[in-house]
This record gives structure tokens, C-alpha cells and sequence, in this order.
């Protein structure tokens, strides 16, 4: 009775004072039979809630077991084995008509897709029975992506083969979430990943990406079957599967062309789509989600929180905090006034916590302020830094000469700027490490008070302010250069076409492609009437002046940390900003390279590439060996003999050359060669 008589008006209490203010919470924490968090959930406002997500079901629903059933066996799956189960070929057919009229796939009978059927039929029911029943939650988040970027809503599909629909899948090689993205890839398409975030788990923002990866594929391709297979393989892997299979492009002609993986990621894709459609007829009860993604809701969180907190606060177990929010991979949702992070919840605790969110937010800051701060200690040792100078070499100069200058040894100056040879290369800002003593005359005193919210842990805290160190750093110097750089811009022409001049000639005449003036032109045939005015763009060369700011030491050096400007170092060639949009394929055809050129020069490993980059898109031919005079470098010549079966265009990709330029070294005119003939080739 006196425990009630106490505890009673101090809860009172607590609700008047907190409903008082509006930017202020204040909690007794002295309370010897209360916690801080139960006080603050008395006062909280509570919404009738919804039934919560039974814990079994959410087992099934974030369980890691089902991640990788499919894709693991993708690489083993085989459609030529035939497989032992009881199954009606006859009904098969007509099932897969049925799918085929209402698909943009080809979705056709044949023994390696029945082959494929039949085995996860007669071992993977059980797998089935869950899948379906997590895709009632993801498949309308799927198809509202897909509809937005005007895909076949089938595509769904696809995330069954990659993940098992487990937003945290990862495989052997690194591509994690739902839609198994790569590293690279995944920035590409702007999915941000640090410690705290990875958006590949992030179910709407990886399906927006893949949605932006296959539209891309299908502006090359024309076909969803491609498609899907350069999801798997890389569009290169799936152009070089069409060579090789002398210019088939359905799936199942250059499927044994393809990798051993993507040879059976079609036909499971296929195999998923039917049994999902027909489940019922082949006894398949999947098991019936009590969440639907429509009844989740978000909020912008506004300082750092964890989901233990989250849990604690608004009583929802930490795994249903992991599910709807699978991008967090460290349980802890941060804060960032530059990247706005979300909070997924059903929409009754939705309602829960944005009743109460500064309830929320001052429990969360309560419990970071009862972590252990450091110890600043303040100390009088000098630091030491690392810095960088440049020196110009001049004529005459030696690698040895400017190492003994500077007190460094020529191999480490040959590392610091990735010489391969033991030459001094003219003109060239050869970098120079050195270590800098800061002594502790720079540093300053300056006072920080204790954080008021950390009192709140205690009533005996001492309130005496700490002494802080902090280094001021020097001024620095900076001076401004003016140089001169080339680049190269697109102009434009008019040709007036003469009597009996063809599109060939003129495209000869301004090194442009024939098709390249139709487009300018708008033009479709192949002739052209004598006295119209085209329109020619040319990339010429263009001299501009720059001026830029550069830091420098007390030798006058430069000291920048960044890369000497590009065009000293990469004098005549062209780089070119990645716009909205492009991709490798359309680049190399507007600038009339091959994708293996572009590849080497910009050391790129995949054809992945995302705007803002800056590709070089040309390697001049001339190199400057004296201030006066040029000289031309020409490539070593080589010949091939045409061998049966070699085309033109094969011939060219293996040298890494235009069909162009290999049809004007030896003034092929047409497009015929035969077998036998010896074809000039500048390697």
C-alpha cells in the first residue's frame, strides 16, 4: 500500500511535466523502483495494435536456409539429364502455351525445360511451399518497380533464382541482396555501401537498380531471354555465345556457347515461373504471409538509433525489425543530415512511433550518453606528416641526379611514380615523399562542457569542464599556374554534295561512319542527290588555357596530394564524361572503338560504367619528343590469311581494330573476302 501511495503521483508527475514541454523531456531517474524506460513508455500514446507477425513465420520469412537453394545448384543444373518423375509431357505443353501468350518470353516445350521442372518438382516442394508464401510480401513491391520501368512483370521471378528472395543472400563471390549485385555494380547504379548501410539488401532501392540494369540490356539485346542470361553472365559473355554460334540469338541455339552457370539460369528461371503459376495442380500449399508489404509504412529517422532501442520503445521483437529493414547491417540505423535514412515498420507501430517520437529520440540519446567517453589526455609530443612535392624534369636530367637532390633513393622514386625504366621522361611532374615534423607550438587550448544529457545518468557526475587539445594547422601557401592543355570537341560542317560523290566517299573524306551521316541527316536510302547540304561532326583538337590553383612549400614546389593535371601527364588524348544514360556499347559506337580499346586504356575489368565517370576515348598516335618537331609512332604491321568461316567483323574484333580501317589499309571496297586472302593488320 505505501509502495503505491509513493510510485503513483511521481508517475503522475512525470506525464504532467513531459506533456508540459514541448522540446524538453524531463525524467527522474533517482526513481529506485522505476526505470527510465519505463517511465517514458507510461506516458507514451498507444494505437489499438495489429496482430503481431507470428515468430515461427518470421523464421521461415528472414531465414537464412532458403538463400542459395537456387543458386548453388544453378552451376550443377544440367537439362540434358533426364530426371525419374511421374509427369504428363502432354499437359506440360499446354500449360507452358498458356504462359507463352501472356509472356514477352519465348516460352517453348523442349526436353531440357521439362528435364529442369521434373527435378525441382521431385526435391524441391517443401522449398517451394515457403517461397511462395515470402513472396506474397515482396512480389507487389517487385511488380510496382517493373511496371514503373515498363519490364515484364515475369522478371519477378528472377529474384527466386538469385536469392531465394532473402534480401541478405550472399555468394561465394561477393554479390549480396535480393537481386545479387556486385560491389562495383552496385555503386554504378548509386546503391550506397559503408559500415553501416548496404543497399543490395534494401528491397525498393535494389529493385530500382536491376530495373535500371535490365532496361539497359534490353536497348542492346531485343530479347528477354538475353537479357536474363547478361543478368547472369555479362553482355559480353552473351555477344561472344552469338558469334560463336555463327549469329543465333535465341537462347536455346547459343545456350551451349554460353558459361556452364548461365547455361541453366534460363531454364531455371522458367522452371520457377511454372511452378509458381501451377503450384495448385502439382500440390504445392504455400503457406500464407500475415504481412503485406501495403500494410508497411516508413519514417525519417532523425538522430542515430538501434534497433535494440527501437525494440525496447515500441515492443517489436529485434528479428521483425531485421526484416523489414534488411540494409542495416549493423542493427543500427544512423544519422546523417546529408543521406536521409528510413525506418520500415508495420503501420500500427508506425503510428507508435511517431506519436512519440521525441519520447523516442531522447531515450535513445539518454542510453548513448551512459557509454563510456574517452580520456583526453593532453600531451606535448610533436606529430609527424606525410607530404608530397613535384619536380619538372628538364633536359638532360637524370633519375639518379634528382634522387640525390632530394635525398631520396631512385627506386623509391620510380615506385612513387610507376616508372618502369630507369630514363628521366622529359617535362614529366615527378612526384616526392617527404615527412614533415609538426611541433606542438601550434596547438591551441580551447574548452568543451560536459554534454547536460549525460547528468542524467547521475546524480554525483562532476560537472568540471575538460581541457581539450586541438592543432591548428599552418597556413598554407598557394600559387597559380597557367598551362596549356589539348582537348578535343565535336564540330560541325556543312558538305556540299558533289556530282557522283557517294556516302562512302565523304565518310572517307571526314573519317566519320556512313551511318553516323545518315543519322546527322536524318537519312534512310543509301544514295544521295548532288548539291544537298549535309551535316558533318568531326572531333578536332583544340588548344584551351587554364589556370590553376597549386599548394606550395618553402622550395616552391608543388605539393598537391591529388594527381598532376591529366594533360600534362596524357598530352592528346581525349576524355569524355559519362552522361545519363550511356553505356559502354553506345560509346564505343559514337567514338568508333572497340570495347576491348576502351576496356585497356581505363583499365576496366567489366563493362560496368556510371555517369560522372571520365573514360579516356582516344590514344593519340603522336607522342612529343622535342619542344619543335613531332614524330609519328607507327604501330608494327602484321598480315592475317583469311580462313573459311572469317568475316570482317570477326577479323576486326580479334585485332582490336574498326571494320573500317581493316577495309581501308587493304581498299576492300565491299564487304566480300575469301578464304586465302592476306589482310594488312596494324595490331
Amino acid at each position: 500500500m505505501t509502495f503505491k501511495k509513493i510510485i503513483l503521483p511521481l508517475i503522475l508527475l512525470i506525464t504532467i511535466s513531459l506533456r508540459a514541454q514541448e522540446n524538453s523531456i524531463v525524467v527522474d531517474t533517482n526513481l529506485s523502483k522505476l526505470s527510465v524506460l519505463d517511465s517514458l513508455k507510461l506516458t507514451f500514446v498507444i494505437h489499438d495494435n495489429l496482430a503481431v507477425i507470428d515468430s515461427l513465420w518470421m523464421k521461415e520469412m528472414a531465414g537464412q536456409d532458403l538463400s542459395g537453394i537456387e543458386v548453388v545448384d544453378i552451376e550443377k543444373l544440367n537439362p540434358d539429364l533426364p530426371v525419374d518423375y511421374e509427369f504428363s509431357t502432354e499437359l506440360f505443353k499446354e500449360r507452358l502455351q498458356k504462359l507463352d501468350a501472356q509472356s514477352p518470353f519465348n516460352i517453348e516445350y523442349n526436353v531440357g525445360l521439362e528435364n529442369i521442372v521434373k527435378g525441382f518438382l521431385k526435391t524441391r516442394k517443401n522449398a517451394y511451399e515457403r517461397l511462395i508464401g515470402v513472396a506474397q510480401y515482396y512480389f507487389p513491391l517487385f511488380e510496382d518497380q517493373l511496371a514503373k520501368y515498363n519490364i515484364p512483370l515475369e522478371v519477378k521471378y528472377l529474384a527466386i533464382v538469385e536469392s531465394a528472395l532473402n534480401p541478405k543472400a550472399k555468394s561465394r563471390v561477393g554479390a549480396t541482396g535480393i537481386w545479387q549485385f556486385m560491389y562495383a555494380t552496385a555503386l554504378n547504379y548509386n546503391l550506397s555501401i559503408n559500415s553501416y548501410i548496404d543497399e543490395r539488401s534494401d528491397p525498393i532501392k535494389s529493385t530500382e537498380a536491376a530495373c535500371k540494369y535490365l532496361s539497359g540490356m534490353y536497348k542492346i539485346f531485343h530479347d528477354w531471354d538475353l537479357v536474363l542470361a547478361s543478368y547472369n553472365c555479362g553482355p559480353g559473355n552473351v555477344t561472344k555465345a552469338i558469334r560463336r554460334s555463327g549469329g543465333k540469338q535465341n537462347y536455346w541455339n547459343i545456350r551451349k556457347n554460353l558459361p556452364q552457370e548461365t547455361a541453366g539460369y534460363l531454364p531455371a528461371f522458367l522452371a520457377s515461373m511454372y511452378i509458381f503459376e501451377f503450384h495448385k495442380e502439382h500440390g504445392i500449399n504455400p503457406k500464407k504471409a500475415p504481412v503485406n508489404y501495403f500494410a508497411t509504412d516508413t519514417v525519417l529517422i532523425k538522430k542515430e538509433i538501434t534497433f535494440k532501442q527501437i525494440s525496447k520503445l515500441i515492443d517489436i521483437p529485434e528479428a521483425e525489425l531485421e526484416f523489414f529493414n534488411p540494409s542495416y547491417k549493423l542493427k543500427v540505423i544512423p544519422f546523417n543530415e546529408k543521406s536521409k535514412n528510413y525506418l520500415r515498420l508495420p503501420v500500427d507501430k508506425i503510428a507508435v512511433f511517431t506519436s512519440n517520437e521525441e519520447k523516442i529520440y531522447y531515450y535513445a540519446n539518454y542510453e548513448s550518453n551512459l557509454r563510456e567517453k574517452q580520456i583526453i589526455v593532453n600531451t606535448n609530443r610533436a606529430r609527424y606528416v606525410t607530404r608530397y612535392k613535384y619536380y619538372n624534369v628538364q633536359k638532360g636530367d637524370n633519375l639518379s641526379e634528382i634522387a640525390s637532390k632530394y635525398g631520396v633513393s631512385v627506386r623509391d622514386l620510380k615506385h612513387w611514380n610507376r616508372l618502369r625504366g630507369n630514363k628521366a621522361p622529359k617535362g614529366r611532374n615527378l612526384k616526392i615523399q617527404y615527412t614533415e615534423k609538426i611541433e606542438p607550438a601550434v596547438i591551441a587550448e580551447t574548452k568543451k562542457p560536459i554534454d547536460v544529457l549525460a547528468e542524467i545518468s547521475s546524480d554525483t557526475i562532476n560537472t568540471e569542464t575538460i581541457e581539450i587539445k586541438e592543432i591548428v594547422p599552418a597556413k598554407e601557401k598557394y600559387t597559380y599556374k597557367t598551362e596549356k592543355i589539348v582537348q578535343y570537341a565535336d564540330v560541325t560542317k556543312n558538305h556540299k554534295v558533289k556530282n557522283g560523290e557517294t556516302l562512302s566517299e565523304i565518310a572517307d573524306k571526314y573519317n566519320v561512319t556512313i551511318n553516323n551521316i545518315k543519322k546527322w541527316n536524318k537519312i534512310k536510302k543509301n544514295t544521295i542527290a548532288k548539291g544537298k547540304i549535309l551535316k558533318i561532326i568531326t572531333n578536332e583538337q583544340v588548344v584551351k588555357t587554364i589556370r590553376r590553383k597549386v599548394l606550395i612549400d618553402n622550395e616552391g614546389f608543388d605539393n598537391t596530394q591529388h594527381n598532376i593535371e591529366k594533360y600534362n601527364m596524357d598530352l592528346g588524348y581525349v576524355y569524355h564524361t559519362v552522361e545519363d544514360g550511356e553505356e559502354v556499347f553506345s560509346l564505343c559506337d559514337k567514338f568508333e572503338i572497340t570495347t576491348a580499346q576502351l576496356k585497356k586504356w581505363n583499365n576496366l575489368n567489366n563493362y560496368n560504367i556510371k555517369t560522372g565517370d571520365k573514360l579516356i576515348v582516344y590514344v593519340p598516335e603522336v607522342q612529343e619528343t622535342d619542344k619543335k618537331q613531332q614524330k609519328k609512332v607507327l604501330p608494327k604491321q602484321i598480315t592475317h590469311t583469311v580462313k573459311r568461316g572469317d568475316t570482317l567483323s570477326s577479323i576486326a574484333d580479334k585485332y582490336s581494330i574498326l571494320v573500317s580501317e581493316l577495309k581501308k589499309i587493304n581498299r576492300i571496297k565491299g564487304g566480300k573476302i575469301i578464304p586465302g586472302m592476306k589482310l594488312k593488320i596494324r595490331a
